[in-house]
C-alpha cells in the first residue's frame, strides 16, 4: 500500500509499505478521507512531545472496514469509556460495539486503559498509558490502517465521509468548550478564523454563547460571516470588541495569547486550545497579578475523549452543524507536502487527503 512514513523529524517519504494485518481486537480499515491539520504541519516539520519514530501520521481518519482481526466482530470497551461519561451527562455508548466488514466507521484516535484515574473521570485523552494515532502507532496518511475496535465509531446512515471526517477536530471544540463552561449568554471570543476556530464558532453558538471571532486576515473575516454554515450570532472582527467572558485561542501564536488574556472580562475563562512552539512558548508574558486581582481562570483543553466523537458525529448528522462548506482543498495523498504549505501559509480551510482514488 501507499504510505506516508516520518523516519526525521522535518523529512517524510511516500513509501510502499505491506498492508497492515488486524491483531486481536482490532479492525483492517480501508482509509476514504483524511484530514490535515495544524498538528500534521508540526509534526512533520517540527516533531512533537508524543511522536515516536518511524510513524505514519494522520489522525483524522474516515473508511470503511475489510476485516477484522482474531477475536471477531464484537470487542467491549474498557471501563473508562462508559461509566465517567455517563456521570458527567455526555452523550456515550455503553454497550459492546459490533462491527462488520463494510461498515463505514470514523476512529477515535486514541487508546486507552480505562482504569487510571483520568480514564475513571472520563478524560481517558489524559490517560496515563495513552496511545495515538499518528503519534505512537500508524496512523491513516495510508491506504489501510489497523485500529481497534475500542476505538471505532460507526458513520451515521446519510452522513458522508467527508462530513464525518470533522469529528476529529469538532471533538477537539467540543472538549474546549466544556472546559471553559461555555453556556446560554457568555459572550465567547475565539481568536483566528481557520478551521479549528471556524469549528468552535459555530459550536460555541450551539451552546447559547454570542461569539465574537478576532482575526487579523479580512478574506478569512468575510468567509467566517458570509459562508452558508455561519450561524448569525458569530461576528468577526480585527480587535476584540470588548471585554469576553470565555477566550479561546485557536492560532499558534503568543500574541494571540497576550490579547486574549487582555480581553478576558472579570471572572473570565481562558482555554489554552493551541500549542506553542518552545521559542513561542518562552516568549509568552503573562501578568499573574491580573490574573489574582481580575479572578481569571486559565484552564488547558488537549485533544478529545471517545465520547466527543460520539456528539461530535450526532452534530453533524443531524445538520446542527454544517461543515461542508469549510473543505477547501481534495488532494491526493501524494500531494501532502503542497497540503501542508497551504497550512502553513493558511492558504485555505480545510484540506483533505484521499489515500486510495485520488480526488472524488
Amino acid at each position: 500500500m501507499q504510505a506516508v512514513v516520518i523516519r526525521e523529524v522535518g523529512a517524510f517519504e511516500l513509501a510502499d509499505l505491506p498492508v497492515p494485518e488486524p491483531g486481536a481486537g482490532e479492525a483492517l480499515i480501508r482509509v476514504s478521507v483524511t484530514g490535515l491539520c495544524r498538528t500534521d504541519l508540526k509534526i512533520v516539520r517540527h516533531g512533537h512531545r508524543d511522536l515516536t519514530l518511524p510513524r505514519v501520521p494522520g489522525e483524522e481518519v474516515v473508511g470503511e472496514i475489510v476485516s477484522l482481526g482474531p477475536e471477531g466482530a464484537e470487542a467491549a470497551r474498557p471501563a473508562g469509556a462508559a461509566g465517567p461519561a455517563a456521570a458527567s451527562g455526555a452523550t456515550t455508548t455503553a454497550e459492546p460495539a459490533s462491527f462488520a466488514p463494510g461498515d463505514r466507521v470514523y476512529v477515535y484516535p486514541g487508546v486507552w486503559c480505562g482504569e487510571c484515574p483520568s480514564c475513571r473521570r472520563g478524560a481517558e485523552n489524559l490517560c496515563r498509558q495513552m496511545r495515538i494515532m499518528g503519534f505512537h502507532r500508524d496512523g491513516g496518511f495510508a491506504e489501510y490502517v489497523a485500529a481497534p475496535l475500542q476505538s471505532l465509531i460507526r458513520v451515521p446512515d446519510g452522513l458522508g465521509d467527508e462530513e464525518a471526517v470533522f469529528a476529529e477536530p469538532l471533538s477537539c471544540c467540543l472538549n474546549a468548550l466544556e472546559l471553559g463552561g461555555v453556556g446560554e449568554g457568555d459572550v465567547l471570543g475565539v481568536w483566528g478564523a481557520g478551521p479549528a476556530g471556524t469549528l468552535l464558532s459555530r459550536a460555541g453558538s450551539l451552546r447559547g454563547a454570542e461569539v465574537v471571532v478576532v482575526e487579523p486576515d479580512e478574506q478569512r473575516r468575510a468567509f467566517l460571516t458570509a459562508t452558508p454554515g455561519a450561524p448569525p450570532q458569530v461576528s468577526a472582527h480585527e480587535l476584540p470588541p470588548g471585554p469576553v467572558d470565555v477566550a479561546v485561542v485557536a492560532v499558534g501564536d503568543p500574541r494571540a495569547y497576550e490579547a486574549a488574556i487582555a480581553a478576558l472580562a472579570p471572572r473570565g475563562r481562558l482555554v489554552v486550545f493551541s500549542g506553542l512552539l518552545p521559542a513561542d512558548d518562552a516568549a509568552l508574558h503573562v501578568s499573574l497579578s491580573a490574573v489574582h486581582y481580575h479572578e481569571h481562570t486559565f484552564v488547558g483543553a488537549y485533544g478529545c475523549s471517545f465520547r466527543h466523537g460520539v456528539d461530535a458525529l450526532d452534530l453533524l448528522a443531524t445538520g446542527r452543524l454544517r461543515v461542508d462548506d469549510l473543505i477547501s482543498h481534495r488532494l491526493p495523498l501524494a500531494a501532502l507536502d503542497e497540503g501542508l504549505d497551504l497550512v502553513a501559509r493558511r492558504a485555505g480551510m480545510k484540506v483533505h487527503l484521499y489515500p486510495e482514488r485520488g480526488t472524488p
